[in-house]
Parts: C-alpha cells; structure tokens; sequence
C-alpha cells in the first residue's frame, strides 16, 4: 500500500515539476469508507499527498447502492460526504463533487438524492456534478431533472452558497454528447467527458465532439479558437498514445467527417462547400477530402488531383484514361476510397510522374511448422525475394512470423541500404476481406494496409484470388508511396 501511494505520489509531483499552462491536474477519489474520520482514512491522506489544488470526490446518490454496494445506512452515507469535504476543505483544497448514479438515485429516490447534493454544497464543494454513471438517460430525461433540481437547490440555500453544475454522461444508450449538450443548455457549466470518448463499457462523453458542437453551434466558449483549429491533431495524438486506431468516421475530427464521393456532391462542394459540409473544416483543425470511387466523375479526379499536388487540366486525356483505370479496377475489387496513395501511385503512372524507385521482380514464401508451444501451433515464414534497385538486381532473404511479415521484412532488408528512411516506416493495420466467399478457396481477397512515417498515415490495397499476392501489392505500394513522400517532400524544399 505504502509503495503504491508513493508512485502516485511520485507521478504528481512529477507533473508539477513540468506545470501545464492550459489545464490543471485533479486527484480523484471516493468518499471516506464507512463509520471511520476522514483524517484517518489512507486513502484521503494519499490524496493529500498528491499535492493538488483541487480534488474530485465521488459520492453515492442512489439509496441502492448506499445499503447494498457500501453495506451501511443513508445516514451514514450523508456523514461520509459531509466529513470527507469538510476535511480536504480543513487541509485547504478546493472541491468538484461528483453525485455518483445521480440520474437513476433521483428517479428512485428523489428526497434523499438531492439531500445528498445539499450535504456536499453545505459542506463547502464548489461543483456538483451529476453523474449518468449507467449510461441509461435519455437527453429529455437529462434536460428535465437538471433544471428542476438547479431550481430546487436555489431555492433552499440558507447558507447562500454558490455552486456551479456540472455533467458526467457515459455513453451507454448512445447519447452522452446529447445528454452533455441537454444539461448545458439547462444550466451545466462544466462536461466531464474524454478525448475519443475513450472509457469503461461503451465510453464517456466524447469531447472531441462536445466541444465543437458547444462553441461553434452553440456560441458557449470552451477554447481560444486557435485551440480548437488543434483538435483533430490533439484527436489522433491520443489514439497514438492509447495504441487504438482513429475513427475515421467520428464527427468533427475523423478522416472521413468532411469526406464527399459521389460525383454531384463534389462539383456541389466546390462551388459552395456549404452544400454538403455544416461547418469549415479548418474551425476544428480538419481538412476537405474527395473521395475517389466507382462514383466518381471527373470533377472528383480533378480535385483529387489538386490534393496531390497535380495541377491537372480535364482536356487532359489522362483525365479519362485515370477515371476508365478507377472504374476497371474497382470493378474488380479495388477499392481506392479507402486507399488513396495506391490512388495517387496510379494517377502518377497515368501522367508519367511515377518514378520507379525500384521493382520487384519475383518472391516466394515457405510456411513451416515447427513447434508447439503452450498447446498452440508455432508458426514460421521464410521469404526470398528478388529486388531491382537502381540497376541492381538483389536477392535477400528474410523469416517472420506470418508469410506477409516476412516478405516485408525481406524487402525492407533489400531496400535499407538504398533508402535510410525506411526505417521510420512502420505498418499500422492490415485489413482483410473475402469479396466473393461463395467461390470458397478461389474467392478474390482484398487486403488493406496502412502505412505510417510516425507523422502521415497512407494506406494502399491490392487484390488477388491469392492472399499472399493481394498482400505483396499492398505492402509494396505501401513502401513506394512513403518513399514518394519523402521524394516529393526533398523536391518542395529544393524548389
């Protein structure tokens, strides 16, 4: 235990050691634990020990959880709530109280739900924060018991205290950005949410969407608008930090949020990108992107081509080689709304800007097993792959732990001594789909990979009735477009 508290102590420290200037840290603990004082619960001198302004106390509020989770009487929950605040406010912190289960106490027992707030605001809490702690509130329900209770605490506060409200939704029904939005407009000045909407069972209020909607709907303000220009990079920092993928389709800051494909909605958005997009994707730091699929006309590859850095004219007769390639393709399996390098690659050949920075010209892959390990099979792969590189034909080997681990492995072994940067190259998902599963074993395989430098992502694909073909054209695009990257990102400076 003393171990434990010392780590967190050390990690509080830490962070004051390197002060942030745009948010403040916040302990967070429980309540002191039945029928003991406040100054003799671990817990809370641990919670001193972190040496912060403010401390987040979470409180019951549901009476069912007062007799069968802490196994004690309503009573005695209200000590708990007085005798904690008071003690930190004693020791002089400031104090959030967070009315844990609040909606479902209220509903249940509305009397003693709201004697619970009044306790903690008697007791010296500056914010009280109604927790939907099981996800289960509708936004109407939310709206209607955040302005009566608001009510009814101004109106019984013999004391004449102050506290501002706050709102802490889970997501469970699917409505925490509605039900945040709903306590707000009804009188809620903070939203207990997270980045993503990242936490426990279906997550927390997504403030990546909260905030936008507030501020730039709304007009409330939550950030400086050069903050919220930084919300789709402050988005995927966190997805990187946490190791999950970005959703693409999340409102606001996702990839595909201000994404349009079919061929009227884009010659419509160039005209006047109100049409199509309900505010500036520049406002939260995204970007317009088009979509090249079997929808597309020419007004898509044009602007596609724009983004490329392609000033392309449509008298250009590549215009409708490139749209008569997408459509062959993609009636094939291809699929380029999702892969737009392998687009940009193809588009680039159709102009005779491809540069060959190598090929390759053959490779085969062994599958063996060899052992077995904790009763499950241990597998290994052996590639052997034959590269031309600046004149040079090169034959290298490789092992990996799957057929399409080991041939990238061989062809990076290969092309590292031509193109240091290589090594920031790193594959980030792989994605496979059967197109056609009723021709069974000669079924067509898409295979999606993403690529990243560690500062862009791109993704390519390639299709094949062989996995280990469809493979090798995705992993291959997927090198030679980083490359290209960096090619193109040497010619920009140069000129």
């Amino acid at each position: 235990m003393a171990r434990s508290q010392s780590k967190r102590r050390t990690i509080f420290w830490q962070l004051k050691e390197q002060p942030l200037t745009q948010a403040e840290v916040v302990a967070f603990c429980f309540t002191r634990r039945p029928n003991i004082l406040a100054s003799e619960d671990k817990m809370l001198q641990a919670i001193l020990a972190a040496g912060t302004r403010w401390v987040t106390i979470v409180g019951k509020s549901w009476d069912l959880h007062v007799t069968e989770g802490l196994k004690t009487s309503l009573a005695e929950n209200l000590n708990m709530i007085r005798d904690t605040i008071e003690y930190l406010r004693s020791q002089g912190r400031r104090i959030v109280y967070d009315a844990e289960h609040w909606f479902d106490g209220y509903k249940h027992n509305p009397d003693y739900a709201i004697e619970c707030l009044k306790t903690a605001r008697d007791a010296g809490a500056e914010w009280l924060v109604f927790c939907d702690t099981n996800g289960g509130t509708l936004p109407h329900a939310i709206a209607q018991t955040v302005k009566e209770v608001i009510q009814k605490l101004s109106q019984d506060n013999p004391l004449d205290l102050q506290p501002q409200f706050g709102i802490h939704p889970h997501n469970d029904a699917g409505t925490a950005v509605a039900n945040a939005i709903a306590a707000v407009l009804e009188g809620a000045t903070m939203v207990q949410g997270t980045i993503n909407g990242y936490g426990e069972r279906c997550g927390n209020a997504n403030l990546c969407t909260v905030i936008p909607n507030l501020q730039l709907k709304l007009g409330y303000r939550c950030l400086e608008n050069w903050q919220l220009a930084q919300l789709v990079e402050t988005s995927r920092l966190v997805s990187e930090i946490v190791n999950m993928a970005p959703d693409d389709r999340a409102p606001f800051v996702g990839r595909s949020a201000f994404a349009h494909k079919g061929g009227l909605h884009v010659s419509a958005v160039q005209k006047n990108p109100i049409t199509y997009e309900h505010l500036q994707p520049e406002l939260v730091g995204n970007e317009r992107r088009i979509l090249i699929s079997e929808q597309s006309g020419l007004s898509n590859v044009l602007s596609k081509a724009l983004s490329f850095g392609i000033d392309l004219d449509k008298q250009d007769p590549a215009c409708k080689q490139i749209l008569e390639r997408l459509k062959m393709l993609e009636s094939e399996g291809y699929q380029f709304e999702a892969a737009e390098a392998s687009f940009e690659l193809l588009m680039r050949e159709a102009l005779g800007q491809r540069p060959e920075m190598f090929r390759v010209k053959g490779f085969q892959v062994h599958y063996d097993m060899l052992q077995w390990t904790d009763m499950m099979p241990y597998r290994n792969a052996l590639a052997t792959i034959k590269v031309a590189v600046k004149g040079e034909d090169l034959l290298e080997v490789a092992e990996g732990n799957g057929p399409v681990s080991a041939l990238d492995k061989a062809l990076r072994k290969v092309l590292a001594n031509f193109y240091a940067e290589i090594a920031d190259f790193h594959l980030t998902d792989y994605k496979v789909r059967i197109l056609d599963g009723g021709a069974g074993t000669a079924a067509k395989t898409r295979v999606l990979v993403e690529s990243s430098n560690g500062k862009e992502r791109w993704t390519t694909v390639g299709v094949s009735t062989n996995i280990l073909d469809a493979s090798y054209q995705a992993v291959v695009e997927g090198i030679e477009y980083g490359l290209l990257l960096k090619l193109t990102a040497k010619t920009a400076v140069i000129s």
